[in-house]
């Protein structure tokens, strides 16, 4: 009972749309209702602008940590929990803030594509791995100009890495996140195929595409 309270408090911590409760909170608007409808970070940099969208992407990566951290906050109540990986680590309770945030109770059940909290959660598991994963996120958007390819390249690259470093348990974690990535972004997908994605104003991508 202990370890489902805790996770329960980490499903809340996810499930917290701060997209939503920004815009409306400072600039009464609800994002939901504008450009592609999305909760998260990009969605508010393009509807609300960049100090907008910073603050939003800095709670979403906080919110995934902390909830990562609960068990190292209240080590007497998280017992140990035996998977086929074996014994569950802190990330167990990452995934159950993404699951919030994607599935989020206090947006009908709705909400974004997990990429910050995933984030976040890997902030507070391995900080390492976490500035390889922003430099290769920061890297590849600079290279495509699309954040929604370059979300998804480097969720396939860190679950490649972590397997390199034989680490089942993150891989494990990765590979759902990397699956569950790709789905959220079906749409993306579809338009990076039409040429039509959305990109950044700046970078290689953007450069290319305006040159023709």
């Amino acid at each position: 009972m202990k370890l489902i309270g805790l996770l329960l408090v980490a499903y809340l911590l996810g499930a917290i749309p701060n997209g939503v409760w920004v815009g409306k909170a400072f600039f009464q608007t609800d994002i939901r209702q504008s450009g592609s409808g999305n909760i998260g970070t990009t969605n508010t940099y393009r509807v609300l602008g960049p100090y907008a969208g910073t603050i939003v992407m800095v709670l979403d990566i906080a919110k995934g940590t902390v909830a990562t951290l609960l068990p190292t906050f209240f080590p007497g109540l998280a017992v140990p929990v035996t998977t086929v990986l074996g014994t569950a680590t802190p990330l167990l309770f990452g995934l159950m803030a993404v699951l919030g945030h994607t599935v989020s109770v206090f947006d009908h059940f709705k909400g974004g594509k997990a990429v910050a909290t995933s984030a976040g959660m890997l902030l507070a598991y391995n900080p390492i791995m976490f500035v390889i994963a922003a430099g290769l996120w920061v890297s590849l958007i600079y290279w495509t100009s699309m954040v929604s390819l370059a979300s998804m390249i480097a969720f396939s690259l860190i679950t490649l890495i972590s397997l390199g470093f034989q680490d089942w348990y993150l891989t494990g974690i990765a590979l759902i996140l990397t699956i569950f990535v790709f789905y959220r972004h079906r749409t993306n997908i579809t338009r990076i195929r039409q040429g039509t994605e959305s990109m950044v104003p700046f970078g290689h991508g953007y450069r290319k595409h305006h040159a023709k």
